[in-house]
C-alpha cells in the first residue's frame, strides 16, 4: 500500500470501507476504478445507470454524503469513509417512496434509463428545500438529461412530492 505522498500505479488494488445505502461495505478495487463500476461491478447494484460516463448526461447520479456526485467521475476510492446512497437505497424494502409514487402518479418518465439519476438529484433538492418552487426545481434539475419526456411531467412529479402545486413561485 502507498503512503502518503507516494505515487499510486492506476492497477494497484486498494482497500476501501464506505457505507452504502445504510450497510457497511468493504471493497478491493484498482485505483482507476469508477465509483459508477465499483456499485455496479462489485456491488451489483445495477439501478446507477452509465449513459455518457463524462459526467454530462447524470444518468449516474448518486448521493455521497448527501450530496448529488457524478459517480461515473468519481474514483470509488475516493469514497473511503463517505456514505453512498443510490436507487435502490430509496425503497429498501421494495414499496415505492413518496417521491418515487409521486413520479409514478404523474407518469414523469418514459423508457426509464435516466430515472435513477434524476431521483437521487430530486431526493437531495428536497432534502435541501422540502417546498422548491418550480423555478428552483428546473434549475436543480439541469444537469440531468432525458430524451423521452419535455421535463413537464419530471416536474409535476417533484411538485406533487413536494405538497405544491406547479406554477406556484
Amino acid at each position: 500500500m502507498s503512503g502518503a505522498g507516494d505515487t499510486i500505479s492506476a492497477d494497484e488494488i486498494i482497500t476501501i470501507e464506505l457505507t452504502v445505502n445504510g450497510t457497511p461495505r468493504l471493497g478491493h478495487v484498482e485505483a482507476r476504478k469508477t465509483l459508477a463500476d465499483f456499485l455496479r461491478e462489485d456491488l451489483a447494484l445495477t439501478g446507477t445507470h452509465l449513459g455518457c460516463e463524462h459526467g454530462v448526461c447524470g444518468a449516474c447520479t448518486v448521493l455521497v454524503d448527501g450530496e448529488p456526485a457524478r459517480s461515473c467521475l468519481m474514483l470509488a476510492v475516493q469514497a473511503r469513509g463517505c456514505e453512498v446512497r443510490t436507487i435502490e437505497g430509496l425503497a429498501p424494502e421494495g414499496t415505492l417512496g413518496p417521491l418515487q409514487q409521486a413520479m409514478w402518479e404523474n407518469h414523469s418518465f418514459q423508457c426509464g434509463f435516466c430515472t435513477p439519476g434524476f431521483l437521487m438529484q430530486i431526493t437531495a433538492l428536497l432534502a435541501e428545500n422540502p417546498a422548491p418552487s418550480e423555478a428552483e426545481v428546473r434549475e436543480a434539475l439541469t444537469g440531468n438529461l432525458c430524451r423521452c419526456t419535455g421535463y413537464q411531467s419530471i416536474v409535476r412529479g417533484v411538485m406533487a412530492a413536494s405538497g405544491a402545486a406547479p406554477g406556484g413561485g
